[in-house]
This record gives structure tokens, sequence and C-alpha cells, in this order.
């Protein structure tokens, strides 16, 4: 068993406790790639901001728990030989089962998600409390959800095609319940909560409206939420901006993938002011890795080694994470 204080990670309870009293949101981000991880380590250094490593449902799966936790090991060292000060957590990200989230902390995750938003609420607070149980006497943190977001964890954004939504037969909305909220922390004693206000998963989360504007999160729900409880941080999955150009350079370069709206920037910005406290991001590394590979391919018809690309977007990635750090307020908040 590893402790994830032995790899350099740190609980993330503490720097949600930080961005709630600052005012800000840190960084969830997603990383599938070594070009990726690297880039998120470069723009956590550069902008001194707090980073959590989200380690996504198909990654954990093709490459186990142990290597997951040894290469974000590695991001916390290059962390330490900058001589810098940024923490870092590594995140079980939609975790589906009490044994996924025992093996991840028994690999040296900091952090897990409980996903039991699909069940029925005593389900969901069953197994949400389990967790908690298991992962407190380990000193590591527990997010669950609640709430329903529509769209797919991944399975939009690995194929560029609209997804089905997960959203249970017979659900009345599909935005969280404030009332619910409440006993659900209650009854659980989880640290942060996943909550449906509008986000989406996948490439398609909002659609305009009849007058062509895009619809905004429901900061009412997130007010309401801030208020029944104080100082609790709440979670935003499916958070992506998902820019028009990363989507047309893609299908310039040979591929098909549908047009896509995200969650605008300033509604990202106004959520990370309130409770919001984490926010998640994974299609824009995603689909930012993916556009410009095909382009610097297609510029490079010889190459016959993958580091013609690699090594390129790596910078091209961290300009990205940064400026999410930027929008989420996180940057300049480590001295």
């Amino acid at each position: 068993m590893y402790n994830y204080r032995e790899l350099g990670l740190v609980n993330m309870k503490g720097m949600m406790q930080d961005a709630y009293e600052g005012g800000y949101a840190v960084p969830a981000l997603n990383f599938v790639t070594i070009e990726q991880l690297n880039g998120i380590i470069d723009a956590a250094v550069e902008k001194r901001s707090p980073v959590i490593l989200l380690a996504s449902p198909n990654l954990h799966r093709q490459l186990g728990f142990e290597m997951m936790a040894r290469l974000a090991q590695a991001g916390a060292d290059r962390v330490k030989n900058a001589g810098s000060h940024v923490p870092v957590a590594l995140h079980l990200d939609h975790g589906m089962t009490y044994e996924a989230c025992v093996d991840a902390v028994e690999n040296g995750f900091s952090s897990v998600m409980i996903d039991g938003s699909a069940l029925p609420f005593e389900e969901n607070i069953a197994l949400t409390k389990k967790v908690v149980e298991y992962a407190h006497a380990h000193d590591v943190t527990v997010e669950g959800e609640l709430g329903v977001l529509s769209g797919e964890e991944e399975a939009s954004s690995v194929t560029g095609k609209k997804a089905e939504s997960k959203e249970p037969k017979g659900l009345a909305s599909k935005y969280t319940d404030p009332s619910m909220v409440e006993e659900f922390v209650k009854r659980t004693g989880v640290d942060c909560l996943a909550v449906s206000v509008g986000t989406c998963h996948g490439l398609v989360k909002l659609k305009p409206g009849p007058d062509g504007k895009l619809p905004k999160l429901r900061y009412d729900l997130i007010a309401d939420m801030q208020n029944r409880l104080p100082g609790f941080p709440l979670v935003l999955h499916g958070s992506s901006s998902i820019r028009p150009e990363w989507i047309q350079m893609i299908n310039q370069y040979g591929g098909d993938v549908e047009q896509a709206a995200g969650i605008p920037e300033e509604q990202v910005s106004k959520a990370a002011e309130m409770a919001v406290c984490k926010i998640n991001i994974a299609s824009d590394g995603w689909i930012c890795a993916l556009a410009n590979t095909r382009r610097i391919l297609a510029e490079h018809p010889e190459a016959i080694d993958s580091r013609i690309f690699t090594l390129k977007i790596r910078p091209i990635l961290a300009e990205l994470y940064k400026h999410k750090m930027d929008v989420m307020g996180s940057a300049g908040r480590i001295q």
C-alpha cells in the first residue's frame, strides 16, 4: 500500500478550504497523455496555482492505479525540483464502485470521487458513506455527486459524436435539489459535492435559445446550496469552453467532429467566486491536443517519430492550462 504523502501529493481538502475563503476554484485537469501531464505541471509552476490531477475512468482502466500514482509522483517531484511549493493532488474521477475507490487509496491517490448519482437517493447515500468511512480512515478526501449531468463522461469526447444522456428514466429534473444536498452532506460526511447546475459532459454542453443566446448556469441553485451549507465546497464537472477553432482545426486536417458549444468562461469565473471550489476540465485538453497533433502531422508528412508532435503540443497545452488558472482565479495563490 502506498501513502500519497510519500509520493509528494497532498489531500485536496485544504486546497478547497483555501479556495472557498479566497473566492476562487482549484483547476482539476484531466490528463490522458504524458504531454498533458507535463503541460499541467508547467502551468501550475509558472502560475503558482494549486492543481488537481484528474485520472479519468478510461485512464485508470488502461494504466492501472499504481502507474497513475507514480506518474503523479513524477509531476510532484518536478514541482519540488523547480523550487515551487505548489500543491498537487491526485483525484480518482468518477469512481463507480467502493472497490475502485479502495484500490485508488491503496495505490497512492489523495482523493477519490464516488459517483452514485445514477442510483436512488438512499442507495447513493449508503454507497457514498461507505467510501467516506474508508477513505477518511486513510486521510483521503472524498467527492460525491448528487444530480445528474446530461451527456457521457468520456464517450463523446473520444468519438467526437453526441452522446446519449446518462440521466435515469423518471428523473424529474437534471438539476441538483439544494434541500437534498443539505441532507446528503450531513448523512454521508462527504468533503465536497459535484452538483448539476447547467454544465454538461461531452462536447455539446449548451444549446442556444430562440434568441440565439446561450443559457446561464443556475447561480440561484449554487447560492441556495451555499446558504444551506456555509463553507462547504461544491464541484462543477463538464466545464470546458470548447473553442470553435479547435473543432475547425480537427476537421480541417481530416477529422469529423460535430460543432460544439461549451460553457462560456465568464460563467465559469462567476461560479468560482461563489461556493464552487473545484472545476473539472477534460474535453478542452483532449481536443486542443488532438487538433494540434493533426495539424503538426499534416505539416510534417515525412515524420516517423512521435516526438515531432509531442514536443510541440506540450507548450501549447501549458498555455491552455495557464489560461484556465486565470479563468478560475487560482493563479498566483501559492507563494
